[in-house]
């Protein structure tokens, strides 16, 4: 099963190059797409070089920061128009560990959707302060609660999908970002009636750069949840 790993990045130039090798060294025949969105650091050079020297790994360059939402949008079409049969999202700043790779590609054979969860057991976080913990697992209860689901995390942006989710899910009608991107996927998949499965991952704080979280797309995800459960 063909499987493109899509990694958004903005200024993530001390991360990329270490990430790419991590990744193949647990999933070596998996692709990497990085979608850089003009990173004034340097980071689409660096993933320019990358590529020039390994088939496995693709760049899509962007015009600017345009957003997370819009760049796994990319991303996705970008599979779908290559013929990838799994399609894996992925932080490029370590906070979602090579390490469990394998696991996806264990489970996304038997399932349309897998969610890497820090709340089932086994999944956790590290290097997390009292109010960071309490914004996510609060803001995780408040979006299960408004949509009705179960999912422990719906939050998190480490997930693999098979590709005929990607071309239910309406993918042109999708304008959310950050965490509220997160929520609207998984929600419509299972508004689709797919199979869906949560697997236990630890998550730690980035230890290079720069957090893109903000205040913004928290207010995002907390009103979004009502705007997702009036879709049909």
């Amino acid at each position: 099963m063909t499987t493109l790993i899509i990694t958004p990045t903005y200024n993530e130039s001390e991360n990329i190059k270490r990430l790419v090798s991590d990744v193949h060294g647990f999933v070596p025949e998996c692709h990497i797409l990085i979608v850089d969105d003009n990173s004034p650091d340097g980071t689409g050079d660096i993933a320019d070089a990358l590529s020039a020297e390994d088939s496995r790994i693709h760049v899509l360059h962007r015009a600017g920061k345009l957003g997370l939402g819009t760049a796994y949008i990319a991303g996705f079409k970008y599979a779908l128009e290559k013929g990838y049969e799994t399609v894996q999202e992925m932080d490029a700043d370590f906070s979602h560990q090579p390490k469990y790779l394998p696991d996806f590609q264990r489970e996304i054979e038997h399932h349309d959707l897998v969610l890497g969860s820090r709340y089932v057991p086994g999944g956790g976080t590290e290097n997390w302060g009292l109010i960071r913990q309490f914004i996510s697992r609060g803001g995780n209860f408040y979006a299960r609660a408004i949509l009705g689901l179960g999912f422990r995390d719906l939050t998190g942006g480490f997930k693999c999908f098979r590709r005929h989710v990607l071309e239910a899910i309406d993918l042109d009608s999708i304008r959310s970002e950050g965490y509220a991107f997160q929520i609207e996927c998984t929600y419509r998949a299972h508004k689709k009636g797919f199979s869906i499965k949560e697997i236990p991952i630890v998550f730690p704080d980035r230890t290079l750069g720069k957090s893109k979280m903000s205040k913004k797309i928290v207010a995002e995800a907390m009103l979004g949840v009502w705007r997702f459960r009036r879709q049909r």
